[in-house]
């Protein structure tokens, strides 16, 4: 039984009063502050449970179960009495920090209690852990870590900006810097949350609002970093933006049962056993399974995302159910019988469903009312979808997700493909200049994911830049080497200035191949999906 439940967190700005508590009331909380709804989704039977859901039976302790559990004590005192602070400190951070030492590098893996390390080895993002007594302390913009021997002899101090674009300094100077540093329990700040699990500390800054940024820097990093605590941590966000929460919450709430603390506008001291700061990333849009601790891959990550929107969709699904049945009534019985079909008629065999992604702005499918004209007349059932800025994430799931073919112009929209089930087609239109981005951000990837991923690379004639340069122009025959000129002209004449108007005759050769393909799975059983590239 799937069982929603709605909790009010209540931040405060800059100088409001900090003595409210967090309600996990199914009413709104009193008091000031902004209040911000948060939903999540126990997929639990609430307890422990037998065959068929049902309540497991106690069971009287054997005397081969009386004489483990004896032993079992025997050796924890054993150990109480050699090493009591090596006890105490497994006791205190639990199987969390087992877990979390997996996912640790081989410069931090395991560190003990009361210990800061970080790791500055990858390219792409920092890392910090810190285990033992840890307070967060937003008005200072830092982690305050309690020296259990007293005060420190040493000051010790690390910063982090937990981002995960460290090789683009001039977005990293964008992202606020967190500072963790060893005090005395005398200087520690008070304890006002206790929490029994742990952090991890992340930004939504940078070139969050590009949806692939969303995914390829935030919630997958979210995935493999957290992913394997089985929802026992809490997210501490620096840059946090209500309209993230609101647009990937559903997602959120599958790697944590726990809302989100805002590390800005919550004054309150959060206190920790364990901090993970910073993401891991393995790689464009991609979970490396050699990676994780459970080797997890790029499906699991999609499983995820359809437990996190299967409750949505199945709601919107009844509600326009009964929206049909109420039309139904409405017209009355007449045209109701009408609209009966023949019982002797056979049923028409189901079309495979195509999802055209349209664009705005640039990089435009001029001829896409033909193309659509096209795949129907090739034997697809197709639907045009745009996404905005506004759409609701789980309305473009149950789209792509019941889908059996996307088309699309390269760009950030593509990374809309995480949403199709493996064995699928993806055909993404490649325009003049961006061949290697198309194949490095959205092909492989989607050929990891079990995708069968077809590369349409336009020809000059098909691209709107033959409007503007003649025959013959490096802008039409060398992207390459107009490339080598920067990231400045390659966005601003390939990216920002391109429109495409598609060859119908060449790349119904595409639909076809991608129509015979689906057909055939569905006959003879799905067949091995692969890449391909015109």
């Amino acid at each position: 039984m799937v069982q929603q439940h709605r909790i009010y967190v209540v931040q405060f700005d800059k100088g409001e009063p900090d003595h409210e508590e967090l309600s996990c009331k199914a009413s709104p909380p009193k008091g000031g502050g902004r209040r911000i709804m948060y939903y999540y989704h126990d997929y639990g039977t609430g307890g422990a449970a037998g065959k068929n859901g049902k309540p497991a039976k106690g069971r009287a302790l054997s005397l081969s179960g009386f004489f483990g559990l004896l032993l079992i004590c025997l050796f924890g005192l054993a150990t109480l009495l050699a090493a009591p602070g090596a006890f105490f400190s497994f006791a205190r951070t639990g199987g969390a920090a087992a877990a979390t030492q997996q996912q640790q590098s081989e410069r931090c893996s395991g560190i003990g209690n009361d210990t800061l390390c970080c790791d500055r080895s990858s390219r792409r993002a920092d890392m910090c852990f810190a285990r033992g007594d840890l307070r967060m302390h937003s008005a200072s913009a830092s982690f305050q870590l309690v020296s259990s021997a007293g005060r420190p002899a040493v000051e010790e101090e690390e910063r982090i900006r937990p981002y995960t674009r460290k090789w683009e300094a001039h977005v990293m100077k964008t992202i606020d810097e967190v500072r963790f540093h060893r005090v005395s329990a005398g200087d520690a700040a008070r304890c006002d949350v206790r929490h029994d699990m742990p952090a991890v500390l992340l930004s939504t800054g940078g070139f969050t609002g590009n949806v692939y940024h969303e995914f390829n820097d935030g919630l997958l990093p979210m995935f493999v970093t957290a992913g394997h605590l089985q929802r026992r941590v809490v997210f501490v966000i620096v840059e946090y933006h209500d309209w993230w929460m609101t647009k990937y919450g559903d997602v959120v709430s599958r790697l944590s049962a726990f809302p989100p603390i805002d590390f800005t506008a919550d004054r309150r001291v959060h206190c920790f056993p364990e901090v993970i700061a910073g993401l891991r990333i393995h790689g464009e849009l991609t979970v490396d399974p050699a990676k994780t601790p459970e080797g997890r891959s790029i499906r699991d990550f999609r499983r995820l995302l359809d437990d996190a929107y299967r409750p949505r969709i199945n709601y919107l699904e009844r509600m326009e159910r009964k929206a049909a049945r109420k039309q139904r009534r409405a017209s009355g019985a007449a045209a109701t019988k009408l609209a009966l079909p023949n019982k002797h008629l056979a049923a028409p065999a189901e079309r495979p469903k195509l999802v055209i992604v349209s664009r705005t702005g640039s990089r435009v499918i001029e001829n896409e009312e033909e193309l659509k004209a096209l795949a129907a007349d090739v034997g697809f059932d197709v639907r045009v979808v745009r996404p905005e800025r506004s759409t609701e994430m789980c309305k473009i799931y149950r789209d792509l997700n019941a889908s059996d073919a996307m088309v699309g112009v390269h760009g950030a929209a593509m990374t809309h493909f995480l949403f199709m089930r493996p064995g699928k087609v993806f055909i993404q239109v490649v325009p003049l200049g961006t061949d290697w981005a198309a194949n490095e951000y959205y092909g492989e990837p989607a050929a990891r994911l079990g995708l069968r991923y077809v590369g349409y690379k336009i020809l000059p004639e098909e691209s709107s830049l033959a409007r503007e340069y003649p025959a013959g122009h490096p802008v039409l025959t060398d992207p390459a080497g107009v490339a080598q000129r920067g990231w400045d002209v390659t966005k601003k004449v390939y990216l920002d200035r391109q429109n495409v108007r598609l060859d119908l005759a060449r790349f119904r050769e595409e639909l076809v191949a991608a129509h015979r393909y689906l057909v055939a799975g569905k006959r003879k059983g799905r067949p091995k999906s692969r890449a391909l590239a015109m």
